[in-house]
């Protein structure tokens, strides 16, 4: 156990206030790829680059297209929960987390048992219909080949936040709230690279800012405890 790993461990045996916040980094190694890593979902070769692909934009001009990269790269349904997301649990079950934000879209913090969980990126459990307003399970996109569609006709959107939409304002707010009120801030699997979430953890006020990535971030220079390893290796720990 590295100096840095003991601090963390420490550090979490004495808060009782632990706010988790999380990037794809996070479900990595339940076989889901990131986006900005050697193998991730921006180092490969499209038709388009994907960021285009999941805007809105992209969403409204070339549905079908979009649908189809949804589900072969935006989707994985047999995924499960991995160490890390069963730590997290397991410290809010012990009362001493109050809360994962996160920017996945995956569920599987949730899965894993979590329940004070809020989604800056929305889900793929969740689907409406964008003229009814009506929901659907996953299974209402995955097993349709085109563009799923409503009974009324409608086209069935995830409830997820593409690139030119906004973040759920109460979602952020509650973040803020709870990011700030912290005696303990853990940030993982996220390079704090897209805004306006990465922007988070500067309502943290505390003294113990764990930053847990494997590739350098812009603020790792105000970590109290910088661990530039794997989530699941530091969380076995706990």
């Amino acid at each position: 156990m590295t100096d840095a790993v003991k601090r963390f461990v420490d550090a979490v045996r004495e808060s009782e206030n632990i706010v988790f916040f999380g990037g794809a980094g996070v479900s990595t190694e339940s076989g889901i790829p990131d986006f900005r890593s050697e193998d991730g979902l921006y180092r490969q070769t499209y038709r388009y680059p994907p960021e285009t692909m999941v805007s809105h934009s992209f969403f409204q001009r070339h549905t079908e297209e979009f649908y189809h990269f949804y589900r072969d790269r935006m989707v994985y349904p047999d995924a499960r929960p991995n160490l890390t997301h069963k730590k997290l649990a397991q410290l809010e079950e012990q009362g001493k987390l109050k809360a994962v934000i996160t920017q996945n879209i995956d569920g599987l913090h949730q899965m894993a048992g979590s329940r004070k969980v809020l989604e800056l990126h929305g889900s793929i459990h969740r689907n409406y219909c964008m003229r009814c307003g009506r929901f659907y399970p996953l299974s209402a996109v995955m097993e349709c080949d085109g563009i799923p569609r409503c009974d009324c006709g409608g086209v069935i959107k995830p409830d997820v936040v593409l690139y030119e939409e906004g973040l759920n304002q109460e979602i952020l707010e509650e973040s803020v709230r709870l990011i700030s009120e912290a005696d303990m801030l853990i940030v993982g699997g996220t390079s704090l690279s897209v805004y306006p979430a990465a922007g988070l953890i500067r309502y943290y006020r505390g003294s113990r800012l764990a930053l847990i990535n494997k590739s350098a971030t812009p603020y790792d220079r105000e970590a109290d405890i910088l661990i530039q390893a794997g989530l699941g290796e530091t969380f076995s720990y706990i």
